[in-house]
């Protein structure tokens, strides 16, 4: 076998092998009609699983995990063991489409010369009328870097308007903006392995066993090593069923929770007074608000036992060193910054970075997370981190592109902000790409008035998926097995994907539609690139001394290294597993406390709605479904939602497992089966959000955001359950009975050691 562009291909006169390692797939000699073994990884979660894709006859055929990545050792979960399958999937696009005669007329087929000329044609029509600013670019995280990084580019140079953003925004940026205020770089402080080297691991809002699985090894390393565990969640996920301590706290209630637990180990003498002194800014002022955060106090707003709290916030506080590891559970509220600023106060207040197994970091949902909020696509950011308002940022930003500065739009509207924009017509346009705001953004009803109702909407994709059904203009573009170009990992790794097949019928790889547009709409020059690796060329450079800096990054790095972590600032550095080491991310080296006082949610119970909905995903699926819901085993597994309810609320209600329930909220109702269980908060309910049009939870959910970075408050609204009259229109031949029985039997596992579960305030 030869190595051809990081491609295996299979060596007919000889059965040797050969990629870096040396090593060559399992299995390779009992496969012979396999062509070949393509390395890459997986295109689901920010783990990003090593992977090989089988080739055969000019087809992904199947899929085998590669043992010399670090992070999966030759795992994958349920996602990762059938990506492949939607690399030729009978739903995939392969020809444009077009609404020819207005908005009711139906999408027809339609050439790549008519849909693009359209579309630049109708930009410049309604950009001379309304201005730039008119036309929006709504872009994605699933995606490669270097598309990320285009998009961003095309918005401000080909398009020129300020309105970029992407789907990021719904999950991210929370983490984001805490990130910035406490550390100053926003990125993951270790590498998922120093883990191994944790005396106490302290999980709050982060479904690590359905949303990250492969992580969880090392986890169960950690733990056979004596490592201590905290979880604290409204439901007792798989994790919190073998923690040493857990925490079902209410809803909305994280940042009461860890006010009280620093609160506990100042009291204690539990504090690393010279890191604080030496390394930290603005400790007085967080000492002294935490003073008025006592456990008892703190059990009341959680609705917790005050002697849990203690207890937790001693395990955490004698580790030599404690990482902490927050998800969306955390960051899916309008105070999520706040909540994620109170995290690394905790960890800040310990001494817990910059050490092996000491740290915080935020688990990254979508397969480029990390990578796609570093790019330039955000409203307010230029690539690396750089700051779109910032006159150096600028100056340099703009010297590489070879544009004027005055020409380089400003902040925009972040994506959450699109969709009133749009109602109130200042946006008329859209381009969207690797995204599915039908199923993810919250008040669904309201988004598809905002989508329906502009000028002109056109979405990139590669399934017709719940929001480029409402598309004037569809474009079929590439699925991660269709091009290459890297990623970067939920730890801060750079990765790259290899392509193993060309696109389906008249389908496209994405940045080729998007620099042929540009071309379209006068601004060819800037997009000269006749490869992903001269985007990503130019993306180095654009990074080049900026936080988070890839100058030092190439292709044949990644493949000799098996990633590289940034910042990576020259060739010969060999990148940074872990942050934090000597200083923070501010130009005085040390990091920040703020104190922050617990607000509650925006919306909370009432007799009207005496319950609370929060939402969420689970192992099978991935962010809107838009793919795997089209992936038979993982359709098997979870074709549909259902309401999580605690025995005691089900039994008040007088409803039984496999109920039919309706579940409302001040947005809308939705119905689907119930799932009875022990294992929720009985205050709490929980859907699963995967699920599209008359399933999607977010008909529900409460569309506030949070203040600075406008995250929607998806994991706590206010909601009432009763058991319904009738079955909704598509569930009237369903037997749930067998699905439920299965979903309770995991739910239901015995817990270690015997433990109870635990009592609910």
């Amino acid at each position: 076998m030869s190595v051809d562009k990081g491609i295996f291909r299979r060596n007919k006169q000889a059965e040797t092998f050969d990629f870096h390692s040396g090593q060559r797939p399992a299995h390779w000699k009992s496969e012979e009609q396999i062509d070949r073994y393509v390395p890459t990884h997986c295109c689901y979660c920010g783990v990003q699983c090593g992977m090989y894709l089988k080739v055969a006859n000019g087809k992904v055929v199947g899929v085998e995990p590669r043992a010399d990545f670090p992070l999966n050792h030759g795992m994958l979960c349920p996602k990762g063991s059938t990506a492949y399958q939607t690399v030729n999937h009978p739903d995939r696009l392969t020809y444009p489409l077009m609404r020819r005669n207005g908005k009711d007329s139906p999408l027809e087929r339609a050439s790549w010369d008519e849909v693009l000329d359209t579309i630049a044609r109708r930009f410049r029509e309604l950009q001379a009328q309304y201005g730039n600013d008119t036309v929006s670019i709504y872009s994605g995280s699933s995606m490669t870097n270097e598309k990320c990084y285009l998009m961003g580019k095309f918005a401000r140079v080909a398009v020129g308007t300020r309105h970029t953003d992407y789907n990021g925004r719904l999950c991210m940026s929370s983490a984001t903006g805490a990130n910035e205020r406490s550390l100053g770089i926003d990125r993951a402080a270790n590498p998922i392995s120093d883990m191994l080297h944790a005396d106490c691991i302290f999980v709050i809002g982060a479904n690590v066993g359905e949303c990250f699985p492969i992580t969880t090894s090392y986890l169960w390393q950690a733990r056979d090593r004596g490592c201590k565990l905290i979880v604290a969640d409204p439901r007792q996920t798989p994790i919190a069923r073998t923690a040493d301590v857990y925490l079902p706290l209410r809803s909305g209630t994280d940042s009461a929770l860890l006010n009280g637990m620093l609160h506990v180990i100042v009291k204690e003498g539990l504090i690393d007074e010279d890191f604080i002194r030496e390394r930290t800014n603005g400790w007085e002022e967080t000492m002294a608000l935490v003073e008025q955060y006592p456990p008892e106090r703190v059990a009341k707003v959680c609705g917790l036992r005050p002697e849990a709290i203690v207890e937790a916030a001693h395990m955490y506080g004698r580790a030599n060193a404690a990482l902490i590891y927050t998800a969306r559970g955390l960051e899916h509220q309008s105070k999520g910054v706040d909540n994620g600023v109170t995290a690394a106060n905790l960890a800040l207040a310990t001494g817990n970075f910059g050490r092996p197994g000491a740290g915080y970091g935020t688990l990254t949902g979508q397969g480029n997370g990390q990578g796609g909020r570093e790019m330039g696509q955000k409203a307010s950011q230029l690539p690396g981190e750089r700051d779109v308002e910032d006159p150096e940022d600028r100056a340099y930003i703009c010297s590489v592109w070879g544009i004027d500065e005055k020409d380089l739009p400003h902040s925009g509207y972040p994506a959450t902000l699109m969709i009133p924009a749009m109602l109130r017509q200042e946006i008329r346009a859209c381009f969207m790409i690797c995204s599915n705001p039908m199923v993810s953004l919250p008040d669904q009803h309201t988004v598809e008035r905002a989508l329906r109702g502009l000028d002109l909407f056109v979405v990139t994709d590669f399934f017709l998926s719940e929001t480029a059904e409402l598309a004037d203009i569809v474009l079929p573009g590439s699925v991660w097995a269709e091009d290459e170009g890297t990623v970067t990992s939920l730890e801060g790794r750079v990765i790259k994907y290899n392509k193993a097949v060309e696109p389906p019928g008249e389908a496209r790889v994405d940045w080729e539609i998007v620099c042929d547009l540009a071309r379209r709409l006068g601004k060819g020059q800037y997009f000269d690139f006749h490869s992903a690796r001269d985007i990503f060329n130019e993306l180095r450079k654009c990074t080049k001394g900026a936080k988070s800096d890839y100058w030092g990054i190439t292709y044949e790095k990644i493949a000799e290294q098996n990633g590289v972590f940034w910042p990576c600032p020259s060739e010969d550095h060999p990148g940074t597993p872990r942050l934090y080491e000597k200083r923070f991310g501010f130009p005085d080296g040390k990091a920040r406390f703020h104190p922050i006082p617990y607000i509650p949610p925006a919306e909370e119970p009432n007799a009207e709605y005496p319950l609370v909905l929060t939402t969420g995903r689970v192992i099978y699926h991935y962010l809107s479904g838009n793919q795997t819901r089209r992936t038979p085993f993982l359709k098997e597994m979870a074709p549909y939602p259902w309401v999580e309810i605690h025995e005691l609320t089900a039994a008040r209600l007088e409803i039984n497992d496999g109920d039919w329930v309706t579940v409302s909220t001040r947005r809308g109702e939705m119905t689907a089966p119930a799932l009875v269980v022990r294992s929720i908060r009985p205050d709490t309910l929980f859907i699963p959000y995967h699920y599209g049009h008359t399933q999607a939870v977010n008909q529900l959910t409460n569309p506030v955001l949070e203040p600075m970075l406008k995250i929607p408050e998806y994991k706590v609204c206010a909601a009432k359950a009763v058991r319904a009259s009738q079955r909704p229109d598509w569930a009237k031949d369903i037997d749930v009975h067998e699905l439920i029985e299965a979903r309770k039997h995991r739910h239901e596992l015995p817990m270690a050691q015997n433990k109870p579960v635990p009592t609910f305030r």
